[in-house]
């Protein structure tokens, strides 16, 4: 699995939303992206991890960040997800998982002890000219978005 480093360009990227808009990573030239990769809807951790930035999304804002959650489900699940817990946030469908390829967040992970192949929990910061600022692998849910909004108030 090819990690990112920081520095370098983000991989451009078109997925759908929820609603089937097509979302583009240039769409957003000018602000800083939260881009966060998570293995599926409505899951405790993923609910917990989506929570959390929904929670932190008027800190995000005056700090001029979007967020944007990507996972293999499809539209009518994540439809679900976010009027479930109430979420204000794009969650973006990528089912082939080429982006999350892009982004070395699918791929080998230890799983309960044993390695299988799957999305690894992943953020990004993408900073306004399209670069990436901050990279997390192999997210740990508890606290996290808190540590990214920190990063983001840091810079």
């Amino acid at each position: 699995m090819a990690k990112l480093e920081v520095g370098k360009k983000a991989p451009a990227f078109t997925l759908t939303d929820q609603d089937g808009r097509k979302v583009s990573l240039k769409d957003f030239a000018g602000q800083r992206v939260v881009l966060y990769f998570y293995p599926a809807d409505d899951t405790p951790g993923c609910t917990k991890e989506a929570c959390q930035f929904n929670d932190e999304l008027a800190t995000l804002a005056k700090l001029d960040t979007v967020v944007l959650g990507v996972s293999p489900n499809n539209e009518a699940s994540h439809t679900k997800f976010r009027a479930k817990y109430g979420l204000s946030f794009s969650l973006l469908c990528d089912p082939e998982k080429k982006v999350m390829v892009k982004y070395g967040a699918f791929g080998e992970k230890v799983l309960y002890g044993k390695t299988v192949v799957g999305v690894i929990r992943s953020t990004f910061i993408i900073g306004p000219t399209g670069t990436i600022e901050r990279t997390w692998y192999s997210v740990k849910t508890d606290g996290h978005a808190a540590k990214v909004v920190a990063a983001l108030a840091a810079n």
